[in-house]
């Protein structure tokens, strides 16, 4: 039984045995989505917890399995500026409908803000909670850095975030389907400004014109949420 500790704690240390069970899990997670094909499988919510029960089982601590996923981390950076091509090549759709989108954009930042926040209020939440719910549907550095800013609890609004993230990937679709929003661009901007970059990898596997406008909207979030929340924050007496 020692050994197969000794053992264990050996393979465990090992970058390449994260980084390779990460894949393996997403793979898997893709696996059972194409063949459930029900929103409820979504890949991202599989593979955490894949992962997290395999941390747990095996007492690893998170630290020691994000310096082993370092690399994935890092390409995130990468694939968030690989949205901006799909955009390029819709900017005759994208300068035709700029109207609607800037009054689109300021009214579901607004409301992904202020509902948070009344829900929370509702619910008997202290100050430095709010502040971390505030920036929930957007993605997760930006929203960090902002409750980190505010005096909230980043650890929290990572969480959230990836939360709203995984919801909005699951309900978005079904809800426009229900509101009869059929145009792609206006699902997937609207996917993007409420549930960032989880929302924008399920509305890649709708349509490459959805998938490039939601990008378009969490970007486009993420900078007016980093204005917004601020002035409201001073204004409504979170900070």
């Amino acid at each position: 039984m020692t050994d197969l500790t000794s053992l264990w704690r050996a393979v465990a240390a090992s970058p390449l045995m994260w980084l390779t069970v990460t894949l393996l899990a997403f793979l898997g997670a893709r696996w059972v989505c194409d063949r459930a094909r029900s929103p409820v499988a979504n890949p991202v919510l599989l593979s955490i917890l894949a992962v997290a029960t395999l941390l747990l089982v095996t007492r690893t601590a998170y630290e020691t399995y994000f310096d082993a996923t370092r690399f994935i981390h890092f390409l995130l950076g990468t694939a968030t500026v690989a949205l901006a091509v799909p955009l390029h090549q819709r900017m005759e759709k994208l300068r035709s409908m700029l109207g609607p989108l800037v009054i689109a954009l300021v009214a579901g930042s607004l409301t992904a803000i202020l509902s948070a926040v009344a829900l929370g209020t509702a619910l008997g939440a202290s100050g430095p909670t709010l502040r971390s719910l505030a920036p929930k549907s957007v993605t997760t550095p930006i929203a960090m850095g902002i409750s980190e800013k505010l005096g909230g609890l980043p650890p929290l609004t990572a969480v959230l975030v990836i939360l709203t993230g995984i919801l909005g990937a699951i309900i978005g679709e079904p809800l426009l389907d229900l509101l009869k929003v059929r145009d792609p661009s206006a699902r997937g901007f609207a996917i993007g400004v409420a549930s960032h970059g989880i929302g924008t990898a399920r509305a890649f596997e709708s349509s490459e014109e959805a998938g490039a406008f939601s990008g378009l909207g969490m970007g486009l979030n993420g900078i007016l949420t980093a204005i917004l929340i601020p002035i409201l924050a001073a204004l409504l007496g979170w900070i």
